[in-house]
């Protein structure tokens, strides 16, 4: 071997060395001129299961609560209203469904509703148990507001508009609502608004109740001649006459 070629195979098996002494990659490509070029590819984790291995590092005591916003329900109480003397917005009934509905039907033997007597009422006492809301006297105002459900005014029934919702009179009619049950839950959802900073616990039904709680913020009404001035205008004694119309009903 002369020196040239002993050079050139020294080169060459150092050349070999360092190529054994380099990492092999997953990704590494195989060449050969006779096929085409190939890849070893290697499959990465998802960005899914990658967040799902890194959460599973991080589970709470058995003893932890879990906080789910969508899944909760804020509890709070209601007051037992026990007199007819009390004039609270937020309270229980004292009135029965009975007395709301022989009250209604002595007054209005045939009431514009699409809905039953006894059916409208026991939509105020479920709304208005579901928010805290005394649903005897709150049925009392859509007695009032609606003329013993005979209309006459600006409302027409099939709006499902039990307590003048957006009308402000001359010919405007207010708001509009799919079914009695939705009606009455829009009644009872801006009750709430002027009497509570609590959110309603069903979806807002009321389109006036966003405004009602941006214009009072922190602030509440508690009692129904509260109302006056502001549910009806000038409503000198509004609250008074739903007062005085949900006492009629417990002489029934």
């Amino acid at each position: 071997m002369n020196f040239f070629k002993a050079k050139n195979f020294i080169a060459a098996v150092a050349l070999g060395a360092f190529a054994l002494s380099m990492p092999v990659t997953v990704d590494a490509r195989i060449h050969d001129p006779k096929v085409e070029t190939k890849s070893v590819e290697r499959k990465l984790p998802t960005l899914r299961e990658r967040v799902a291995e890194t959460m599973s590092k991080f589970k709470p005591s058995p003893e932890e609560k879990i906080f789910d916003a969508f899944d909760s329900q804020e509890n709070f109480s209601v007051p037992t209203t026990v007199s007819s003397a009390d004039t609270s917005i937020i309270g229980t009934p004292i009135a029965t469904q009975q007395q709301c509905v022989k009250y209604l039907l002595r007054n209005n033997p045939n009431p514009n509703l699409k809905v039953s007597a006894e059916e409208i009422v026991a939509y105020y006492y479920e709304e208005g148990a579901r928010e805290g809301i005394r649903p005897d006297v709150a049925f009392a105002q859509a007695l009032k507001e609606t003329g013993f459900f005979r209309y006459g005014g600006d409302v027409i029934p099939e709006q499902n508009n039990y307590c003048g919702l957006g009308t402000t009179g001359g010919g405007v009619k207010g708001e509009f609502f799919a079914t009695p049950q939705l009606g009455v839950r829009a009644h009872i959802q801006h009750l709430l608004a002027y009497s509570s900073t609590r959110r309603p616990t069903m979806p807002v039904v009321d389109p006036r109740y966003g405004i009602v709680r941006q214009a009072y913020g922190s602030r509440t009404l508690g009692k129904w001649q509260d109302l006056n001035g502001r549910w009806a205008v000038p409503g000198r004694f509004y609250g008074q006459e739903i007062l005085s119309m949900f006492r009629d009903i417990l002489i029934q």
